[in-house]
């Protein structure tokens, strides 16, 4: 289990390391290193999902490690209060963001082996704070650092660490 400590509280997250092996090790790794402390959730869209793991609060963004292979194709599917990878249009390009589904966003589901079909692996779920994550997907919203989509006052991952 992940505990994510906010300054909207607290959310507790459980690990699908049965399904998506390479993605929650990868998870833990950024936890124990410390990377999750002092970022903040940078894009938040309710009705979709809130998107964290690799900018601090002055939209800075963090280093990260290798990227990881997409492990989508575990038959999980992205729903609401489910935790995924975020990535760019290369499926296999997740590092250290990711996002919780605050809807189910099926679409986003592997489909096939393709550029367009890969979707996103999803990796685990959150087992409490549904109602931290509830306050945050309703936050008011603008631009910031070329970025859409940004809380206006800083959703802060304080620390994220395992239980």
């Amino acid at each position: 289990m992940i505990k994510l400590t906010t300054n909207f509280g607290d959310i507790v997250l459980e690990l699908f390391s049965d399904k998506a092996p390479a993605t929650a090790a990868n998870f833990e790794e950024y936890v124990k290193s410390g990377h999750y402390d002092g970022t903040i959730f940078h894009r938040v869209i309710n009705g979709f999902m809130i998107q964290g793991g690799g900018f601090d609060a002055d939209m800075k963004q963090k280093d990260t490690r290798d990227p990881i292979k997409n492990e989508a194709n575990n038959g999980v599917s992205n729903k609401t209060y489910t935790v995924a990878m975020a990535r760019t249009m290369d499926p296999h390009s997740a590092s250290a963001q990711f996002f919780i589904n605050v809807a189910d966003n099926d679409f986003l589901d592997f489909k096939s082996e393709s550029t367009q079909g890969w979707g996103y692996a999803v990796f685990g779920q959150v087992v409490e704070g549904q109602d931290v994550v509830d306050r945050i997907k309703t936050v008011r919203t603008g631009r910031s650092g070329g970025h859409q989509d940004v809380p206006v006052e800083a959703v802060v991952l304080e620390k994220a660490e395992i239980i």
